[in-house]
């Protein structure tokens, strides 16, 4: 899956630069969209994200895009890797400014661990890797 998100004003820090919070935020976002896609029956909660390393800066105006791959599907949590380029419009190239991998575990609705059931049907047309 692919998604986009334009770096406004209010998503700087004092100094002009993107907070990391705000790209966090948007990883977790995009990853968990992807998730609740290809398994809708799934109530998906984040329990990690591996290797928060931040590659490159990002300034006002930058878009960013993100990919997200499937992973590993276990019993009750999912995988998926998320990588986020910074566009340029002039030249169409993308640099690479972080990667994760984001794990999921899905819940019922007494918040107990639940099974993964079948993927739906985005799966099937979207992007991602099998498991």
């Amino acid at each position: 899956m692919e998604n986009f998100k334009l770096v406004l004003p209010e998503h700087l820090n004092h100094y002009g630069y993107l907070f990391g919070g705000y790209l966090l935020q948007w990883v977790d976002e995009t990853a968990w969209i992807c998730a609740s896609l290809e398994y809708p029956s799934c109530r998906f909660i984040t329990v990690g994200m591996d290797d928060v390393e931040f590659k490159k800066s990002v300034r006002q105006g930058a878009i960013l895009r993100f990919e997200v791959v499937r992973g590993k599907v276990g019993n009750t949590s999912v995988q998926y890797s998320v990588q986020v380029f910074s566009d340029s419009l002039g030249d169409g190239r993308g640099e690479a400014i972080f990667s994760t991998t984001i794990s999921f575990v899905c819940l019922d609705e007494k918040g107990e661990k639940a099974a993964v059931r079948e993927k739906g049907h985005y799966a099937e047309d979207s992007k991602t890797a099998s498991a």
